[in-house]
Formats: structure tokens, sequence, C-alpha cells
């Protein structure tokens, strides 16, 4: 498990300083509903293709 995770987004409620993200869990999706097969078709910067 990540032992940090990072945010830019300093206007969300879980922004902390150092550009951590202080939630209690992340969710991240593909767009549209589709299998993601790259980055871009994704909100998570640190995707990378799978099975």
């Amino acid at each position: 498990m990540a032992k940090d995770v990072l945010c830019e987004v300093n206007n969300c409620t879980y922004w902390a300083q150092g550009n951590k993200c202080n939630a209690d869990e992340i969710y991240v999706v593909s767009h549209k509903g589709k299998q993601a097969s790259t980055t871009e078709e994704t909100d998570c910067k640190t995707f990378k293709p799978g099975m």
C-alpha cells in the first residue's frame, strides 16, 4: 500500500500541507466507465496497465 498519497488540488477538503492527501480512502475511476489502458483514461497519475 502507498505510504504517501500526493495531491496538487489545494482547494480539496482532504488536501494537506506539502501536497499530501489526508482522506481515509482513495477512489480512482476510469473515464466513461470503460476499461482503462492509458494514464489519460483514468483520474490516477500513477496508473499502469495490468492484466
